[in-house]
């Protein structure tokens, strides 16, 4: 083999050589992509059952809320009721006299 030979033989060993590397990191690549696709839709559905989680729990605080504003409506009435028997008692004890 002279020198050209050789040289060309070097060179086209090179050059598989990178098409052969190439097509691995474009596999890589590839694989890379679909990860980060993946990932994307991943983080995409966790942030709408967050939301979902965020609506969900300021909806149970409106209505622990209400409760309570319907525990307090309940106490408020018995005391109302309590404060009106009272009154009637002075009532009836001052026109007794």
């Amino acid at each position: 083999m002279n020198a050209n030979e050789k040289s060309l033989n070097t060179f086209a060993t090179r050059v598989r050589q990178m098409i052969l590397q190439y097509e691995a990191q474009r596999k890589e690549n590839d694989e890379l992509y679909t990860l980060v696709d993946q990932r994307d839709r991943e983080i995409t559905q966790l942030q709408q059952e967050l939301a979902q989680a965020h609506a969900d729990y300021n909806t149970l605080k409106m209505a622990k809320m209400l409760e309570i504003t319907d525990g307090d409506m309940e106490t408020a009435q018995k005391r109302v009721a309590k404060l009106i028997r009272d009154v009637n008692k002075c009532i009836t004890l001052l026109s007794e006299k």
